[in-house]
C-alpha cells in the first residue's frame, strides 16, 4: 500500500487535534501541527546556502528527521492576533505538506491542508467541531481558565482560523462541508467512535492494511446506531 495522509481541520476546543494525535499513535504515524508553522518559519530566515542545505535533505527524503527534531505541542494553543499573510511561510508551508503527502503517511492539522493537498488521491481530509458548550468546558479545563476567557479565546482563535483559511484558499470557507470526506460532531459521536469510523473509512479508501498488523478490527459502523440507543 502506497502512503497516504489524513488532514484535519477543527474548531477550537472541539478535541479535533487530540484525536489526530490518538490516530496517529493508534496507526503509527507522525502527526503533524506546529511543527510545520515552525519548519517553514526556519526555512525562509535561513541563509541561502543553509537553504541549499535543507534542500537537499528534502531530496533525500529526511523531512519528517527534520520536522521531529521539532517538540511538537500537546496542549491547546489560542490565537488572539489578528490574521496577518505571509505568502513566504505559506508556500514553504505547502511545500512541506505535499512533501509529506508523496514520502509518508501522516496526519496533518490544520495549515489548510486539505486544500494544499485536494488534487492528491491519497488523501482523507476531516473537519472536527463540537457544541459550544463542549467547546468551553474543555478549553477552562485544559488551559485552566474562566468561562468568560474561553469564549474570548474560541471566538478570536476560531476567528483566526477561518479569516487564514479564506485567504489562502482565495475565498473558501473553513466550515464548508464539501471541502471534507467527513465531518464530526465530537460532542455526540465521542472520540471512541470517531477513531473507529474514521479506520474503517481508512480500510475502505486505501484497503485492509491500513491498520498496523495485529491492530484490532474496528466496530462495524451499522452497530454505532444501536449503541447509541
Amino acid at each position: 500500500m502506497k502512503n497516504y495522509v489524513i488532514t484535519i481541520a477543527r474548531g477550537f476546543g472541539s478535541g479535533g487535534k487530540a484525536l489526530g494525535m490518538r490516530l496517529a499513535d493508534e496507526l503509527g504515524i507522525a502527526c503533524y501541527e506546529n511543527r510545520i508553522l515552525a519548519l517553514a518559519s526556519k526555512m525562509t530566515g535561513k541563509e541561502t546556502a543553509e537553504l541549499i542545505e535543507i534542500d537537499e535533505k528534502l531530496r533525500k527524503g529526511s523531512l519528517h528527521a527534520l520536522l521531529r527534531k521539532i517538540p511538537g505541542r500537546t496542549e491547546p494553543a489560542a490565537v488572539e492576533k489578528k490574521f496577518e499573510s505571509d505568502e513566504e511561510i505559506f508556500q514553504c508551508q505547502c511545500n512541506i505538506i505535499r512533501h509529506l503527502a508523496r514520502t509518508e503517511s501522516c496526519i496533518i492539522v490544520g495549515k489548510c491542508a486539505d486544500y494544499v493537498l485536494k488534487d492528491f488521491d491519497n488523501v482523507v481530509s476531516l473537519y472536527i467541531e463540537a457544541p459550544r458548550a463542549y467547546c468551553l468546558e474543555r478549553i477552562t479545563r485544559r488551559m485552566n481558565v474562566d468561562e468568560e476567557e474561553a469564549a474570548k479565546l474560541i471566538e478570536k482563535t476560531d476567528k483566526y482560523r477561518a479569516d487564514y483559511y479564506k485567504y489562502y484558499t482565495k475565498g473558501n470557507y473553513w466550515t464548508n462541508p464539501v471541502n471534507y470526506d467527513m465531518t464530526f460532531n465530537m460532542d455526540r459521536v465521542g472520540e471512541d467512535r470517531c477513531v473507529a469510523i474514521i479506520k474503517e473509512y481508512l480500510k475502505i479508501t486505501f484497503g485492509e492494511d491500513v491498520l498496523r498488523p495485529g491492530e484490532a478490527e474496528s466496530p462495524n459502523l451499522y452497530t454505532f446506531a444501536e449503541d447509541q440507543k
